[in-house]
């Protein structure tokens, strides 16, 4: 009954908006460019502040949410790495499976997902926006660099990377926090207009992209894909955070978080440098699909264990 519960009062919502997003698109034909500018630019800019400013936030806890994330980044990098080896994947195959298990969700399915887990705790959002904006440096440093020759990747991904809002934003927040500066009500009240948006419009966008890719679960590297970032990535999760000490609510939501779909990024990164395009979607639409079953049971699993 609580696996059910969950189901219902978590992952159900967070569905209904993306299919609401997903019907939009069929509909009217969203332009999902400024869908992801805004999202990119404006809003989880704006959410990342102001929960940071808001929150119980300290510098130990940002150590310890690096250390995690740098620590499973590395384990599912070597796990990825074997498969392929094995598999003998070209250089194509090889860079968007690594990126469909390394480019997780963290954002426009994470945040909601954790929003609604925690009952909108500040601390849990904390963590999540911390992971949230780790997987965003990643995401356009190593996943920019796995698909472009290295010569011209770096220079691409330190632009894309310093274009990334996110990141001065989590900044700012954190040293207002820890400063414990007193914001202007008429400069704090637009800035939470902003993160309250931020939830409902970055589910409608991720509606909005998943509708537009199409399905052909015939391959092979799909399915081990889905494998490796739905169910062993919990997994790895789980001995990280027990070997590191970790419990409570640090542990919860680390260990939900790891159990997100992978990333759009990863779809759009090989959209826009022409590698495995269609495969990348793939995994990304059924990753969003079969995440419905596996992160409620990532979740209740976090309750039980910690």
């Amino acid at each position: 009954m609580e696996i059910l519960f969950i189901f219902l009062n978590i992952i159900v919502p967070v569905f209904l908006l993306i299919g609401v997003g997903a019907v939009l698109h069929k509909t009217f034909k969203l332009d999902l460019f400024t869908l992801a500018k805004l999202n990119i630019y404006f809003l989880s800019p704006g959410f990342v502040l102001v929960n940071l400013y808001h929150s119980s936030f300290s510098l130990d806890l940002l150590g310890k949410v690096l250390l995690f994330f740098s620590l499973f980044i590395v384990l599912l990098y070597i796990v990825v790495q074997l498969v392929a080896w094995v598999g003998r994947y070209n250089k194509g195959v090889r860079g968007v499976f690594t990126n469909s298990v390394l480019l997780y969700n963290s954002g426009n399915y994470g945040i909601p997902v954790n929003d609604l887990a925690f009952k909108q705790d500040p601390f849990a959002a904390t963590i999540q926006v911390i992971v949230m904006t780790l997987q965003n440096v990643f995401s356009y440093t190593y996943g920019v660099f796995s698909l472009r020759a290295v010569d011209e990747g770096k220079a691409r991904a330190m632009i894309g990377l310093l274009k990334m809002p996110a990141i001065y934003a989590m900044t700012i927040g954190i040293l207002l926090n820890v400063g414990n500066v007193d914001v202007p009500e008429f400069i704090l009240k637009p800035g939470e207009y902003v993160a309250d948006a931020m939830i409902g419009i970055a589910l409608i966008t991720l509606g909005a992209q998943v509708a537009q890719l199409t399905i052909q679960l015939k391959l092979v590297v799909v399915y081990i894909s889905l494998f490796i970032r739905l169910l062993l990535g919990p997994a790895l999760a789980f001995v990280l955070i027990w070997i590191l000490g970790f419990d409570g609510i640090l542990a919860q939501a680390l260990l939900i978080s790891s159990g997100m779909p992978s990333s759009v990024n990863s779809a759009i990164i090989a959209q826009e440098y022409r590698s495995e395009p269609d495969l990348a979607a793939q995994i990304v639409l059924a990753s969003t699909v079969f995440s419905m079953g596996t992160v409620t049971m990532t979740i209740y699993a976090a309750q039980i264990l910690f």
